[in-house]
């Protein structure tokens, strides 16, 4: 289950308490069950940040108690609206644009962190007094969401059947035929999880 480690990143990394706040960087399919992830931990502001109303919308359907669309407004600053000022305790990174990994830092509170998880050639440039020392802020790294497939599987299953891990509402699928559409949707977001079915004979959700 691919989103496994971005789950253990907010569950066994971050470990939000209940009442703290999280915001996520990117509504793909794993920003989502990041943010997913900080619902079920307890948060009660889950901020999702994309580019994309669609997206947006659907993580208003996951759980997302605010959405932020960067394109049309500074993040940081909303974040600190929505936050009275203080910033989130958590926030997750999963675009890797360089600009998103160093605003995911500044919409930190004091003593916040932030886990900047996608895999990417760039890089961040940090003022360490003012962006770390002052407010006491942490970037953290996080291998694999710091997870141990056995427990953290089955868990995300109970989430599920709970209604608390709704990841296949994230899905769309495709006859294998129709790979080019299925990347062509992926692209702009209109699909957020495709997925290509070989054995057409297959129907999801038998």
């Amino acid at each position: 289950m691919v989103t496994s480690p971005v789950v253990g990143t907010v569950l066994n990394t971050l470990k939000p308490r209940p009442g703290q706040t999280i915001a996520v960087f990117g509504t793909g399919a794993v920003g989502l069950a990041a943010m997913m992830a900080g619902r079920i931990s307890g948060c009660t502001t889950v901020i999702a940040v994309d580019i994309v109303d669609s997206r947006l919308q659907l993580a208003k359907e996951l759980g997302a108690t605010d959405v932020i669309n960067s394109r049309n407004e500074d993040a940081v600053e909303a974040i600190k609206r929505l936050t009275d000022g203080y910033g989130v305790d958590f926030a997750v990174d999963t675009t890797g644009v360089t600009k998103v990994m160093e605003d995911s830092i500044k919409a930190l509170a004091q003593g916040g962190i932030s886990a900047c998880i996608a895999v990417t050639p760039n890089h961040i440039d940090l003022d360490t007094w003012n962006d770390l020392c002052v407010d006491d802020r942490t970037v953290t790294g996080v291998n694999m969401g710091d997870s141990i497939p056995q427990i953290d599987i089955p868990r995300l299953i109970k989430f599920y059947r709970q209604g608390l891990f709704d990841f296949d509402k994230t899905e769309k699928f495709y006859k294998f035929k129709q790979i080019n559409e299925a990347n062509a949707d992926s692209r702009p977001g209109k699909a957020i999880k495709p997925i290509l079915i070989i054995d057409e004979d297959y129907h999801p959700g038998d």
